[in-house]
């Protein structure tokens, strides 16, 4: 499948996994829709949804930057009339923005633990529910949601359970949704790395090399690989990038490497 004039609305794609998958689907003719809160450069992490932009036209693709918190239902609805203006479609959704904390229970400030279930959890599925008319209309959609295999061991758990809770609240939609949804033949899937990946977000946790991650590349090849299957054949799937791609016969990684000249073993991600 082709996703020449199919429109993709991804949250959370100013920078990192993503921002490259929004230039992996521009790169096959969809009209790509990057969503995020920063639209001023931020003092710390690169890049704005305007910028993403600039670099999607720059290699000859279709961009459209909407500023939007994915916790307030009104902005996101107005960003979805906006493409529907412009676009007069949505056949794609990415639910990437993702907040991440790996605290304790004693240690988590309530604070944080809200911002992780509104923008995880609660984005996940507004994003989902205000984007399911349009969906519908596509004759075949699909929404894929940056989230890890339901793995349910109390290891992933006793770390950080709130961020856990968060990040499988948005599996819990992928599970629910792709049975609500399949008559519809909207396909609702989850794919997750098998490595660290080095974005701003990793960069800022003490103690991991990049010598020991990939870059964002793995997951946009995966993501293209699946929003370009059948929806009615694909759906209710928790995805690893590595898998997708030896599926599709790509057996060497190498090039993923955020550090190539490293021999270091890769780190494992969590839930997996």
């Amino acid at each position: 499948m082709n996703l020449s004039g199919k429109t993709a609305f991804i949250t959370g794609a100013s920078r990192g996994i993503g921002k490259a998958i929004a230039m992996r689907l521009a790169r096959d003719g969809a009209n790509v829709v990057i969503t995020g809160k920063t639209a001023e450069p931020h003092p710390t992490l690169p890049g704005t949804i305007h910028t993403t932009v600039d670099e999607i036209q720059r290699h000859g693709g279709s961009g459209m930057a909407v500023q939007m918190d994915v916790r307030d239902e009104a902005q996101v609805q107005a960003a979805i009339d906006r493409v529907v203006d412009r676009f007069g479609r949505i056949d794609i959704l990415v639910n990437n923005a993702s907040a991440i904390a790996l605290t304790g229970t004693d240690v988590t400030p309530m604070k944080r633990f809200d911002l992780m279930h509104q923008v995880n959890v609660r984005g996940t599925f507004l994003c989902t529910q205000k984007c399911l008319p349009y969906l519908k209309q596509a004759g075949g959609a699909h929404v894929l949601n940056i989230s890890p295999p339901l793995n349910l061991e109390p290891r992933w758990f006793a770390p950080h359970v709130a961020y856990s809770i968060a990040k499988y609240g948005m599996s819990l939609c992928v599970l629910g949704m792709a049975e609500e949804f399949r008559a519809d033949r909207i396909a609702v899937n989850a794919l997750w790395p098998r490595t660290v990946i080095e974005t701003a977000a990793i960069r800022l946790l003490p103690g991991m090399s990049r010598s020991r991650c990939r870059n964002e590349a793995i997951v946009a090849d995966a993501a293209y690989l699946i929003l370009t299957r059948d929806p009615a054949a694909c759906t209710g799937q928790f995805f690893v990038d590595e898998d997708v791609l030896r599926d599709a016969g790509i057996t060497d990684f190498s090039g993923y490497r955020a550090d190539p000249s490293s021999n270091e073993e890769l780190a494992p991600d969590l839930f997996l």
